[in-house]
């Protein structure tokens, strides 16, 4: 995390002049030209020699840096970190142009609205299941591997745990099918069925390892992941980039809740399921979903 980006809008001073006494329009060019690079998240810093100098300048010279803070937070980024393991990281702020809803994503991805629920949880565990310690959030260089069949599977047993919970406290488990609005997500996630079927054996869009493809497509067009394979419906690695996504919004209650239910993951993205301590009873958030504005 760089110093500039640790800044408030309200504490970071103006823009200092440049050597020659001003802020030029070729600083202002090349701040926003860096910005625009950070908004190209598959490029990698190392293999664009122009990038590259960009974040040398952003480094060495802190007028330069608070002009490249000051572009961002205009277009309403918020600078997540600026390195040349991860380029100019940002991510959108709620009230960005840039900012991708899950409403807006749901409607994408599935003619069911009913269904944005599940692609936020799809997205909340893909998060979870990669990073499923703080030690692994704090670790520039760990890298969290997670398959679709993995998610899926870590997602249904979080089901049965959460069912299993309300099952002891008397809570209702079966809500009226005709108001799937009422329906904890979990519930509708566990009544889904994983793959569909088609004659070429192909998965429904609306099945869980279908919806669980699609989170993991965004996340890959978007340069949060990496895929390495097709085992067990697709095998990914995160990046840079996605970490810092993750470690931002870590602090999720519905991240906790999930991460809270015991189903621990080990490194080839298959889940296993063990007991976890008490914790109070906790319904899933709604529009929780990385990296998504509710």
């Amino acid at each position: 995390m760089t110093e500039h980006a640790e800044r408030s809008d309200a504490d970071a001073p103006a823009p200092a002049p440049s050597a020659n006494g001003a802020v030029t329009p070729a600083d202002a060019a090349d701040a926003a030209r860096l910005v625009a690079f950070g908004l190209q998240p598959k490029l990698q810093p190392a293999r664009d020699q122009e990038y590259t100098e960009l974040l040398r300048r952003y480094r060495d010279d802190p007028p330069f840096a608070r002009l490249a803070d000051a572009v961002a937070a205009g277009l309403g980024l918020v600078v997540l970190e600026v390195s040349p393991r991860a380029g100019m990281a940002v991510t959108a702020a709620e009230d960005s142009v840039f900012a991708v809803r899950m409403s807006d994503y749901a409607r994408r991805t599935s003619a069911d609205g009913g269904d944005r629920f599940l692609h936020g949880l799809a997205h909340l565990a893909v998060a979870a299941l990669a990073f499923p310690r703080p030690e692994d959030l704090a670790d520039d260089g760990y890298i969290g591997r997670v398959t679709v069949n993995g998610v899926d599977a870590f997602v249904r047993q979080a089901c049965r745990r959460l069912e299993e919970r309300a099952e002891e406290q008397g809570e209702n488990t079966d809500p009226a099918t005709d108001t799937p609005g009422l329906e904890a997500a979990w519930r509708v996630w566990a009544r889904r069925s994983a793959t569909g079927a088609t004659k070429d054996a192909r998965r429904l869009a609306g099945s869980t390892t279908g919806i669980v493809g699609k989170a993991v497509a965004f996340l890959t067009d978007s340069g949060f992941l990496q895929r390495t394979g097709d085992d067990n419906g697709g095998t990914y690695r995160t990046t840079a980039r996605y970490q810092l996504q993750v470690r931002d919004m870590a602090g999720s209650a519905a991240m906790a809740e999930l991460l809270e239910l015991g189903v621990v993951p080990v490194t080839d993205g298959t889940p296993t399921l063990l007991p976890a301590e008490h914790t109070d009873d906790l319904e899933l958030v709604a529009d929780a979903g990385l990296p998504f504005h509710s």
